[in-house]
C-alpha cells in the first residue's frame, strides 16, 4: 500500500516574488499573511530597494536578495531562486500583483493530504480588472473546460489526461500553483522562455510519475493591468512564437499552427 502524505501549515511557504516598486505588493502581502491557516511567508527579489526593506520590516517577513540576477537576467532565475529560499516541502510563488483568498493555504493543504506523490497543486482563479473581481468571462470559462477532466481525484495521476489538457494551451494559472520540490526536477524552470515559462514547466512535469492536484474552487485573484509582464508579452510577438513552440511539443507543426492561431485570439482577452 502506498504511503499517503500528510502536510501541515509549517510545511508550506508563500514566496512573494518582488520586482521594482509595485503599487500592489502590499495588498498581496496582506492576503498571504492573513490566511485562515497561517503558513510561512518570505519575500525574494533581484531588485533590492528601501521600499522592500520597509515592507519586510513592517510585516516581519524575511527578505532574500538574488545576486545572480545581475549576471543572468531571466524570470526563470528569479523563480528558481524563490523556490530555493523556501525551506519547506511546499512552496507557492506568490506574484506581487495578485491576491490570495483567505482559505487558499487551507484548501491546498486539504487537497494535498491523502495523495501519494504530489507534484503540484493548483486552484481555480478569478481576475481583477479595473478594481473589479470577475470570474464568469469567456477566457476563464474556456480554461475551466480544459481542466474539467482533471477534476476527479482519480485523474490527478493520469499522464495522458494532463498532457491532453496541456496540448490545447496552458489553463493552469501560474500564481495559483503550489510546488512540491522534492518530487520535481532540481531545476524547476529553464531559462529562455518569457511568457511561456510556466507552461514549459507544466509540460515537463506532466511526464513525471505523481499527481497534479486540482483545487476546484476560486482561491486566488490574478490582477490584469497594462504594466503586467503577461500583457506586455501578448502585445508583442514573443508570446506567439513561444506558444507555437509549446504546441509543437504535442502536435505536428501544421496542427500546432492552427491551434496557436485560435489560442492567440483567446489570450487577447488578457488586455484591458
Amino acid at each position: 500500500m502506498k504511503k499517503r502524505e500528510y502536510f501541515t501549515a509549517k510545511d508550506h511557504t508563500f514566496t512573494i516574488c518582488a520586482y521594482g516598486k509595485s503599487e500592489y505588493i502590499e495588498e498581496c502581502i496582506k492576503s498571504v499573511t492573513t490566511q485562515n491557516v497561517r503558513t510561512n511567508v518570505i519575500i525574494c527579489t533581484s531588485t533590492p530597494s528601501e521600499y522592500l526593506d520597509l515592507l519586510a520590516k513592517k510585516y516581519d517577513i524575511p527578505l532574500f536578495i538574488n545576486e545572480e540576477r545581475k549576471y543572468n537576467s531571466d524570470i526563470a532565475t528569479d523563480w528558481n531562486f524563490a523556490i530555493s529560499c523556501a525551506k519547506t516541502r511546499l512552496v507557492t510563488i506568490a506574484h506581487q500583483d495578485d491576491l490570495y483568498k483567505p482559505d487558499f493555504a487551507k484548501e491546498v493543504l486539504i487537497h494535498l493530504n491523502g495523495t501519494s506523490r504530489p507534484l503540484i497543486a493548483y486552484t481555480d482563479y478569478a481576475e481583477l480588472r479595473n478594481g473589479k473581481e470577475v470570474s464568469n468571462i469567456r477566457n476563464l470559462n474556456i480554461k475551466r473546460i480544459m481542466l474539467f477532466p482533471l477534476r476527479p481525484r482519480f485523474m490527478w495521476s493520469s499522464k495522458f489526461m494532463r498532457r491532453r489538457s496541456l496540448s490545447f494551451g496552458s489553463a493552469i494559472c501560474c500564481p495559483s500553483v503550489t510546488y512540491v520540490p522534492e518530487n520535481l526536477p532540481k531545476q524547476l524552470f529553464i531559462p529562455g522562455y518569457k511568457g511561456g515559462i510556466d507552461w514549459q514547466a507544466w509540460e515537463r512535469f506532466s511526464k513525471l510519475d505523481g499527481e497534479f492536484v486540482f483545487v476546484n474552487s476560486i482561491q486566488m485573484v490574478h490582477r490584469i493591468h497594462d504594466d503586467s509582464e503577461t500583457t506586455a508579452l501578448i502585445n508583442g510577438n514573443t508570446r506567439t512564437e513561444e506558444d507555437f513552440a509549446m504546441f509543437c511539443k504535442f502536435w505536428p507543426k501544421p496542427i500546432a499552427r492552427l491551434i496557436e492561431h485560435f489560442y492567440k485570439k483567446g489570450e487577447a482577452s488578457n488586455n484591458l
